[in-house]
């Protein structure tokens, strides 16, 4: 029976909404916590600044020359500190991250794992990997030890996860530089003897699309390796060299999973931008607040599911690591013996690509003529 890491991988997320409420749990805690420093932040900057009276009359001009020199003498001098502020607080909350984000990937990971290793009742399917499901087939092992998972208990994968994690902050700050570096060589084409901001924009567009890609690329990777480093117990170098490894004996299917989890949030993303317009159709005849308050319910809402498709899209990374590409079939003996002798049944396995399914039991009669050692009577004429 062939497996859809896909449809395994949806079929998780709706049977443990558990998983996806803790997967949410820290990514909101992070996202909350970062949005309320930077918003009081914000304010307790504005309150720092001095305001003269002059400058007071400037901003009620409300002439755009006036009011750029008001707030850019408003702004001088307290610029350099604030900058150096939001620096802190960022390495702060990368910090935050870091920790919070290894604990919430082993706690999900470890429960879809938990998840497919006990098997889908509905289904049948077998838990365990791909050997644990091999050795029960064949009668190894016994039936009921493939769901164990005391291994996992001994590892300890949250400083592999806390590497992996600093890899992260370090490629999207690699990328924020990437960013810096296209825009710079990018000026190049368009000197102050010659402006043309035209091919410099032209210029700037591939090579934003180039970081961008890189950083999807590296990001993706260092995140699909935690889930090696909460699975086998691997160091940071090891579960990358893992999820490579992953991508290259199984790309069909972690490309097939990776493609329909984009489709679905892309869907869910025009739909949500689709909604969240609603609400501000009615900006000229409702009140502002309540404006705000329905497009702050649609984002959340988005966030939400956002949340639930990655969780759907890591469930499916799991099924590809944890279950075979075919379960294997064990075909039933006969049920009586055939009229010139009884069947004698002889298993062999059946290979499915480069995965052994396990064996099958194939029933042989060994009176058949055709199968016996006794060569047959010549014909004479």
């Amino acid at each position: 029976m062939s497996i859809s890491p896909t449809a395994e991988g949806f079929r998780a997320a709706f049977r443990r909404p558990s998983l996806t409420l803790a997967e949410i749990s820290w990514r909101w805690t992070a996202g909350a916590t970062a949005g309320a420093l930077c918003l009081f932040g914000l304010f307790e900057y504005l309150d720092t600044l001095p305001v003269t009276n002059g400058e007071l009359l400037f901003l009620r001009t409300r002439h755009p020359y006036l009011v750029g020199e008001a707030i850019a003498h408003i702004l001088r001098g307290s610029l350099n500190r604030a900058v150096l502020t939001g620096m802190v607080a960022a390495w702060m909350l990368a910090c935050l991250w870091i920790v919070v984000a290894s604990l919430g990937r082993i706690a999900t990971v470890r429960g879809l794992l938990d998840y497919f290793r006990a098997g889908v009742a509905d289904k049948g399917l077998a838990g365990g990997t791909v050997n644990d499901v091999q050795k029960s087939v064949a009668g190894e092992v016994p039936a009921n030890s493939v769901h164990e998972t005391a291994v996992s208990a001994k590892i300890r994968p949250l400083r592999a996860l806390a590497r992996l994690n600093f890899l992260r902050v370090a490629v999207a700050l690699a990328a924020m530089l990437g960013f810096v570096g296209a825009s710079i060589l990018a000026g190049f084409a368009s000197p102050d003897s010659d402006p043309q901001p035209g091919v410099a924009f032209f210029l700037f567009l591939p090579l934003a699309a180039l970081v961008c890609f890189l950083w999807w690329a590296l990001n993706w990777l260092l995140s699909l390796a935690g889930m090696f480093a909460v699975r086998d117990g691997q160091d940071a170098p090891s579960a990358v060299a893992a999820a490579v490894t992953l991508c290259r004996e199984r790309t069909g299917a972690v490309f097939a999973v990776s493609s329909w989890m984009g489709l679905a949030h892309v869907v869910a993303f025009v739909g949500a931008s689709v909604v969240v317009s609603i609400p501000m159709g009615f900006a000229a005849v409702a009140p502002w607040r309540l404006v705000l308050v329905g497009m702050m319910l649609v984002t959340l809402v988005y966030f939400a599911l956002a949340d639930w498709l990655y969780m759907a899209r890591l469930a499916g990374y799991v099924c590809i690591v944890e279950m075979p590409e075919e379960m294997p079939v064990t075909l039933p003996p006969p049920l009586s013996a055939r009229p010139n002798g009884p069947a004698q049944i002889e298993s062999r396995p059946i290979e499915s690509g480069p995965i052994a399914t396990g064996p099958v039991a194939i029933a042989i009669d060994r009176d058949e003529r055709i199968l016996s050692d006794v060569p047959l009577p010549t014909k004479t004429s």
